[in-house]
């Protein structure tokens, strides 16, 4: 696996967990604790016993399910696998699952003991609400009173650890340094004039003359038109540069569905537009 910053603290997360019940990670974004965290916590797993590991919204636990799939070389729902709002993806073999605040609100309520479940992870903590509140304090609860084996770990990027770890019970507190890079903001100049696609494709234009490196781009809906003035523009500039573009599509078929994601790379791999 690729080497992240969270990779320092790893082996003291180990000899932490086996001691103590409860836990608080502070890692800024991009340390990779989300995703490396819980199968590192495998090893330490007891055969018979599983992970649940909270996130805040349904796109961010699909994902991370997928991505630590990704990295053990299965598909989601074997070692790894998820549960949101109408989806689930687990099996008899899932070791690790991820799943949203509402659900795992559920699930407390109907199973105050959590049969099973060896470690509960709360992801990205900072990011509060009533669920992830009303969560940790039935896992606290149940840790006390019906569950004296169950283990708490707390992650955070941007939340002070210390109130938390007093609340559960003087926690160790293990902190991330990360890893940062300098960024430098461009702003189009004066108001910008048309529609949403050709403003963007002028902006990418400029930034391929003006820059080098691997651009990564961010489009708002509607799409059609941009994918057409994209694609065409990076057919004509016959540039060798990596470059792909991200485009979230709301799915209408559905009510309260995630959002999937289009990606246009070059060299294109999409037939060349009429």
């Amino acid at each position: 696996m690729k080497q992240l910053p969270i990779d320092e603290i790893l082996p003291q997360l180990l000899n932490i967990v086996k001691d103590n019940p409860a836990l608080v990670i502070q890692a800024p974004p991009g340390a990779g604790k989300t995703t490396k965290v819980p199968l590192t916590l495998l090893q330490v797993l007891p055969p018979d016993r599983k992970i649940i590991m909270l996130e805040p919204r349904r796109l961010a636990a699909t994902n991370a399910a997928r991505w630590m799939a990704a990295q053990l070389g299965e598909e989601v729902g074997n070692t790894v696998g998820y549960t949101i709002r109408f989806e689930r993806k687990v099996s008899a073999a899932t070791r690790i699952e991820v799943v949203t605040e509402g659900i795992l609100t559920r699930r407390l309520q109907t199973d105050p003991q959590l049969t099973g479940i060896e470690l509960v992870i709360f992801d990205e903590f900072h990011e509060r609400n009533l669920h992830s509140d009303l969560a940790l304090a039935l896992c606290r609860d149940a840790q006390l009173g019906l569950r004296p084996d169950l283990k708490l770990i707390v992650m955070s990027a941007t939340l002070d650890a210390e109130p938390i770890a007093r609340l559960l019970g003087g926690a160790p507190l293990l902190t991330s340094e990360g890893r940062s890079y300098p960024v430098e903001l461009r702003y189009l100049s004066g108001e910008p004039v048309g529609r949403t696609a050709e403003i963007m494709s002028a902006a990418i234009q400029r930034a391929l003359r003006e820059t080098e490196g691997i651009y990564s781009l961010f489009c708002p809906v509607p799409v059609k038109s941009t994918v057409v003035l994209l694609f065409s523009m990076v057919l004509r500039l016959q540039r060798s540069t990596p470059f792909t573009a991200i485009f979230l599509l709301p799915d209408r078929k559905r009510p309260y569905c995630r959002v999937p994601s289009a990606r246009l790379s070059w060299p294109p791999t999409l037939p060349r537009p009429a």
